[in-house]
């Protein structure tokens, strides 16, 4: 709960900050130097992307909420039971199994949006931000039934999905527990 007060805290600064942006920009272009005008629609321009660029992420995270939600009431989030070092950090070794699993299940149904959600959350948990929200905005996408915009890397199927690594980075390690349901019912 707290966080979701943060983010919406930090989402009303930032349309503060835009609508005073955006005053700043019309009261250059009101100015009417060619200077000012210039300036102006620069300035104007900023709360513009800024603001596509708040709504993508409010509309990635609403989405993806709603994929968890779902997925709990299936039963099939993923389950955080691996074994963890002195300071916290998941047990390298006990990851790449998991990890193993979650790929060769993503491999096994790539149009089950299930699978891929859980393999997001591996990527996420092991500190890949970039493939987590790759695979999650793939998920979304199986979900709506829309076709995923297709992958660059190598792989059978690589004009239809990402291909998932063969393992984490190094350094890296997913989450998911042995006890998590399997994709493909």
């Amino acid at each position: 709960m707290r966080d979701r007060i943060v983010y919406l805290v930090l989402c009303a600064v930032l349309l503060v900050y835009f609508g005073l942006v955006g005053h700043r920009g019309v009261v250059l272009i009101a100015d009417g130097s060619w200077v000012a005008v210039s300036l102006g629609v620069a300035v104007l321009v900023l709360p513009v992307l800024g603001a596509w660029f708040l709504w993508r992420s409010l509309r990635f995270v609403l989405n993806a909420n709603r994929l968890a939600r779902e997925l709990d009431a299936e039963g099939g989030l993923p389950v955080d039971n691996l074994a963890r070092t002195p300071s916290g950090r998941i047990d390298q070794a006990a990851a790449d199994a998991v990890f193993a699993a979650r790929r060769a299940e993503t491999e096994a149904h790539p149009e089950d949006w299930r699978c891929w959600f859980r393999l997001a959350v591996a990527y996420h948990d092991a500190r890949d931000t970039p493939r987590a929200r790759k695979a999650m905005e793939h998920a979304i996408a199986l979900h709506a039934g829309r076709r995923p915009a297709p992958a660059t890397g190598p792989g059978p199927n690589a004009a239809r999905r990402p291909t998932p690594p063969a393992r984490p980075p190094p350094g890296r390690t997913p989450r998911a527990g042995p006890g998590s349901p399997r994709c493909g019912r």
